[in-house]
């Protein structure tokens, strides 16, 4: 019983400091998160009152803007509508105008006609002509007229214009009394003329200047209009943008709420369960150093030296008792067996055996129960350690993996990395090169052009140098290669006196050959020299067509490879944008893994670390149990205890 108390008091404290252990780790959990949670509130309560000002302010806003782009809309419309109408209106003024412009220079040409035709006294066809155009002017123009002339020169005009033959005759006719009025008739013609032409110019002036009143409203109303469509354009994308940051911001302002309501009822609940755990430690704790202290005092009672004294006089007492109570026990569970197969008692008979046992079944049950438990405890927490062991290899299986497909993606993309920027040199390298074969093969174009243009100005001169030279030594050999016949004279004895001396010898010039040798030398020479620049010319031709080609054929195949790198380069890229993608994958899966390795370091660390130690408590506890149930099933302490009572 004593070993069994203390180890008790063991079981109590280290279960004490279990709690001790669990109550900090969960007290730090609520201090953190508390402190978490509470800033975040009040951050999201500054956030909220923040989003509801911008959102008033931004509603006000596009209420006002919305206003504004009604009333440029109303005003952009109102000026298009007086521009649309003073071009309606000039349009038909200069319809009229062009109108009237058209008659009047109709009626100044019949004028003009008739003055011309009364200047002239002319009849006949010009006559009937100018009756016709007189009369229609009149026709057009009645009332203009009527306010031009007086009532005499009207009446003048249209006896002019119904009989325009009186005023050309030398008497009067049966319709005059008087001398022809064909000078009465011809200044009123001039004069209406005059007023005409007067009358045209002003309405010229009048219709440039309303056309110029026009192109300046016109200016104006345009300058006003698009100035009133760029307001309008600024205003509604400022209202867009207005828009769009009123609708993000009460997005942000419901989002706000929601999580400001998630964290307002986590941390309710965190304060809840927290003053719970808090609650339920104080209580555990106090229960505990209670039961400590009985454990503990009735330890020191068992303990102390009066009561070894007392067991050691009371156990041959206790014996003898022992040994009355177990006859007694026999003798009572003798009867009830014989009562009860005289009377086929089911009951009596359990009611016997439970009298033949002992008197603790209860107690030896609750033990029984106790050490089940342990037993399947202690079976759970292996299979817990196995599941944990398990997943924690393999998470560490699959991270390494991962690391390993990792370290591979990355290697892959820093290859691809690096082969990209070997094509891509590659690329610029032969284009460079393809640049510089291209200049080089102008150059050598401008150069062959130029020694062509060389050879042949060097040909001309070699052959203009032959020519002139062979037309030289030919006048030489022309010369110097005929035989010339001194003058002989026969030597006579003179009848007088003899004559001087005559002529010498005559003799060619003993260079001349030396000269036309020279010359045909160098005329060798210029036709050695032509066929050499002629061979030459030919090797540089020759030089210069492979040179091109061997050129061309140089840049066609440094296209093609430039094409093929091209092509080598679009797929190594398009194969590290997909390793890009497989990593960024893979990092995905090693944090997901990492997470879940957190999780079962959370879960499984206390039962790895402290397995042993648990199981070793746990035996030791079902071994304490099991001796208490056979020092219960001897009932030497409480038979001791029930004789003392």
């Amino acid at each position: 019983v004593i070993n069994l108390l203390k180890d008790m008091v063991k079981q109590l404290e280290k279960e004490a400091e279990e709690d001790e252990e669990v109550y900090n780790k969960v007290a730090c959990w609520c201090q953190t998160n508390d402190k978490d949670k509470t800033k975040s509130i009040a951050d999201a309560e500054t956030s909220i009152d923040r989003l509801v000002n911008k959102i008033e302010e931004e509603t006000a806003s596009s209420s006002r803007l919305n206003t504004e782009i009604k009333n440029l809309e109303v005003e952009v419309e109102k000026n298009q509508k007086s521009l649309d109408q003073a071009t309606a209106n000039r349009k038909k003024e200069l319809a009229e105008f062009n109108e009237d412009e058209k008659d009047t220079l109709q009626s100044i040409s019949a004028l003009k006609s008739a003055v011309t035709v009364l200047s002239k006294h002319n009849g006949g066809a010009a006559l009937l002509d100018m009756q016709a155009a007189l009369r229609s002017t009149v026709h057009r123009h009645h009332d203009r007229l009527g306010d031009m002339l007086s009532i005499s020169d009207m009446k003048t005009v249209q006896s002019f214009i119904q009989s325009p033959e009186d005023y050309f005759d030398a008497e009067p006719t049966f319709k005059q009394s008087y001398a022809p009025q064909s000078g009465e008739i011809f200044g009123i013609l001039k004069n209406m003329l005059s007023t005409f032409e007067a009358d045209l110019s002003q309405a010229q002036k009048d219709e440039m200047q309303a056309q110029s009143a026009y192109e300046q409203l016109k200016a104006a109303k345009e300058d006003e209009i698009k100035e009133g469509q760029d307001h309008l354009e600024e205003k509604q994308e400022e209202l867009a943008n207005t828009d769009e940051s009123l609708a993000n911001a009460k997005e942000d302002l419901e989002d706000t709420r929601t999580s400001l309501a998630a964290d307002q009822a986590f941390l309710a609940n965190l304060k809840e369960k927290c003053q719970l755990t808090d609650q339920e430690y104080e209580q555990r704790t106090k229960t505990r150093q209670e039961e400590i202290s009985a454990v503990s005092e009735a330890l020191s009672f068992l303990t102390s030296d009066e009561a070894h004294d007392l067991f050691s006089r009371t156990f041959n007492f206790v014996q003898r008792t022992a040994a009355t109570l177990s006859a007694n026990r026999e003798k009572a569970a003798s009867i009830l067996a014989s009562t009860a197969h005289r009377v086929n008692s089911a009951e009596l008979v359990a009611l016997a055996d439970s009298v033949r046992r002992d008197a603790f079944v209860k107690v030896k049950k609750a033990i029984d129960d106790m050490i089940a438990k342990l037993l399947q405890d202690k079976e759970d927490e292996i299979k817990q350690k196995d599941f944990c062991i398990e997943e924690l290899n393999t998470n560490e299986r699959e991270t390494d993996l991962k690391n390993r497909d990792k370290e591979e993606t990355q290697a892959k993309i820093d290859t691809l990395t690096n082969e990209i920027e070997t094509l891509t040199n590659e690329i610029d390298t032969l284009k460079a090169e393809i640049q510089s074969l291209q200049t080089n093969l102008k150059r050598a174009g401008e150069d062959r052009e130029q020694e062509n243009k060389d050879f042949q100005e060097t040909v001309a001169d070699q052959r203009a140098t032959v020519k002139l030279l062979e037309k030289t030594l030919d006048v030489l050999k022309g010369f110097y290669n005929k035989k010339h016949k001194g003058a002989s004279l026969a030597q006579e004895d003179p009848a007088g006196p003899p004559p001087p001396p005559g002529f010498k010898s005559y003799k060619k010039n003993s260079g001349s050959g030396g000269v036309m040798g020279m010359i045909q030398q160098i005329i060798n020479d210029a036709k050695t020299e032509e066929a050499e620049a002629i061979q030459a010319e030919k090797d540089a031709q020759s030089a210069y067509e492979s040179f091109v080609k061997d050129t061309n054929d140089s840049i066609t195949a440094k296209q093609d490879s430039i094409t093929d790198k091209a092509d080598t380069k679009a797929k190594k890229e398009g194969e590290k944008t997909d390793a890009k993608k497989d990593l960024e994958n893979i990092m995905i899966e090693l944090e997901e893994l990492a997470n879940e390795n957190a999780d079962l370091h959370k879960a499984c660390d206390f039962t790895l670390k402290n397995f042993d130690i648990r199981q070793q408590a746990r035996d030791e506890e079902v071994e304490g149990l099991r001796e208490a149930k056979a020092a219960l099933s001897g009932a030497q302490l409480t038979l001791l205890q029930r004789s003392g009572a």
